[in-house]
């Protein structure tokens, strides 16, 4: 899985706007537009095509990175990549807000942007599959059998019609499988949605499952070696 096709550039600096074009466009990868403020930026959105958009946090006018990404994110899905010289925790908490899928810090080589990209991109498509959802149905309950019921208008797991409480992480997970219900998740899959992080490993998601499992010991939750996991339904 490559880099985007379209990538549009927000970054105040001339010499990095044109180091990062030569970066991607020596690997394909069309520069759909470069600007250094926000107002140019939404309103060239409306018409360019667009796959990411690689923003720096500091650029010209009233509106920071930061917060232009905000409003993008309230009509589009973009992926955002950002790009920032400052590490300091306040700006990282700020950023991590925004569920950002990579962030690259200054100063970069172009190993660093292609790498990032890459993954970035990676996360978008895998979560993008996860959360596919048929737009001319009203969400419905998930019957798991006879016991379990998973309600999607609320993402609540019910036994016997009383709900049960779960950590995050737990809910997160019982939410893919019940919405692929009698599907195999793929690992991959499963890793990225649950932690959005490539790195980390298989057995922390075992763990995950694991303690799920202990937990509801009659929850029908199948190992398929070396795919991924599955919810059955044994109506």
């Amino acid at each position: 899985m490559g880099l985007p096709q379209n990538i549009v550039i927000v970054e105040d600096e001339v010499i990095t706007q044109r180091y990062l074009q030569d970066i991607l466009m020596n690997n394909q990868v069309n520069v759909s537009g470069c600007f250094d403020n926000a107002s140019d930026t939404l309103e060239a959105l409306k018409t360019i095509h667009c796959d990411m958009i690689l923003m720096d946090i500091n650029i010209k006018g009233s509106m920071d990175g930061i917060q232009l990404a905000r409003k993008i994110l309230e009509t589009y899905t973009f992926p955002i990549v950002f790009i920032t010289a400052h590490n300091d925790d306040a700006t990282l908490e700020e950023l991590l807000e925004l569920a950002p899928y990579g962030f690259i810090s200054k100063p970069f080589s172009s190993k660093d942007i292609l790498a990032t990209l890459k993954i970035a991109y990676k996360r978008y498509l895998i979560h993008s599959e996860v959360s596919k959802v048929k737009t001319n149905e009203e969400p419905t309950d998930i019957v798991i059998n006879k016991y379990y019921t998973y309600s999607q208008n609320v993402s609540v797991l019910y036994y016997d019609g009383q709900a049960i409480k779960l950590n995050k992480k737990q809910d997160q997970l019982i939410e893919i499988l019940s919405k692929n219900i009698n599907h195999t998740v793929g690992y991959d899959t499963l890793i990225s949605y649950l932690w959005n992080d490539d790195t980390v490993a298989d057995s922390t998601l075992r763990t995950l499952v694991y303690s799920v499992r202990k937990l509801l010991p009659d929850l029908p939750i199948i190992s398929h070696s070396k795919v991924g996991y599955s919810l059955q339904s044994l109506q």
